[in-house]
């Protein structure tokens, strides 16, 4: 009988998915933005480079 009283969440809604989403489109344009930024570019271009150009 208690069972029946007591619910178990056993996943997210709608609006709790609704709000994941979002979030998570907000974090990946904040992190295209400090990426693709001059300095950030550059930086990843040069350590892209060195890797590239490391002789064994």
């Amino acid at each position: 009988m208690l069972a029946s009283v007591v619910r178990k969440d056993r996943g997210m809604v709608t609006s709790e998915y609704a709000v994941g989403v979002i979030a998570a489109v907000a974090f990946a344009a904040a992190l295209y933005k400090v990426v693709t930024s001059g300095q950030v570019g550059e930086e990843l271009q040069g350590i892209v480079g060195r890797a590239l150009n490391v002789q064994m």
